[in-house]
């Protein structure tokens, strides 16, 4: 889920997460004709995989830390895409009328070759923390989300399968129990641009962006300021 506005709530501590995989694409919406990814997975990626491992009503995950540990190194391919969409207008129609006569498109007349410029062979660490709504019994309901997540991505267990950015790039998962590795590729500062932070949901949705920098592979988020208060 999305970040929702801020209300009452309480925090967990911190619990940690290494996600690798053989490719990665992280899109940047700026660019709109071909796929070309950020340097480094986004914060929303990041929180989409938390949310893929353990996600229950009443919580949601805010990612404070990205370890890079691996050089950041592109990869041009070529993929086969459709041109189109359908809206979710004329969806929502269909669904209506119980028929899609008239909505289906045919993948095999619409496809289209398009570049894609994307990231090969990354590993991260993740930092995040739950957030619990605070209401009665919520210190409880908090250590149990803490142990159950712990559980589950120690058992390989998710609700679907992470990705990467996209779903052709599966993330493999486990808990970090080593401190990450610092590649000599990433030691300094390194400024990374605005990236996307996350989608505030509401009417309408709203995307936020941060100002992005490395330092030695680490982007802390702890000292990040969106609209004026921590994400």
């Amino acid at each position: 889920m999305g970040s929702p506005e801020h209300r009452s709530e309480l925090q967990g501590d911190p619990v940690s997460l290494r996600v690798w995989g053989p490719h990665a694409c992280f899109t940047r919406p700026d660019l709109k004709a071909e796929r070309h990814t950020y340097d480094v997975i986004t914060p929303s990626a990041a929180r989409g995989i938390f949310d893929a491992i353990y996600w229950t009503c009443g919580m949601r995950w805010r990612i404070d830390r990205i370890w890079v540990e691996r050089p950041v190194r592109y990869l041009g391919v070529r993929r086969a895409e459709l041109k189109h969409t359908i809206s979710a207008k004329y969806a929502e129609a269909a669904r209506k009328r119980n028929s899609t006569l008239g909505v289906a498109m045919e993948a095999g007349e619409d496809r289209q070759q398009r570049g894609a410029t994307i990231l090969r062979d990354v590993s991260y660490v993740l930092e995040g923390t739950i957030l619990q709504e605070d209401v009665h019994g919520g210190e409880s309901r908090l250590l149990k989300h803490q142990a159950i997540f712990r559980r589950r991505a120690r058992r390989g267990q998710c609700f679907h399968q992470p990705y990467l950015g996209v779903r052709e790039f599966p993330a493999a998962f486990a808990p970090a129990d080593s401190p990450p590795v610092l590649h000599p590729d990433l030691a300094g500062e390194h400024h990374l641009g605005w990236m996307l932070y996350d989608i505030r949901f509401g009417r309408p949705n709203r995307p936020v962006f941060f100002n992005a920098v490395m330092c030695d592979g680490l982007i802390d988020l702890t000292s990040c300021v969106l609209d004026g208060e921590r994400p």
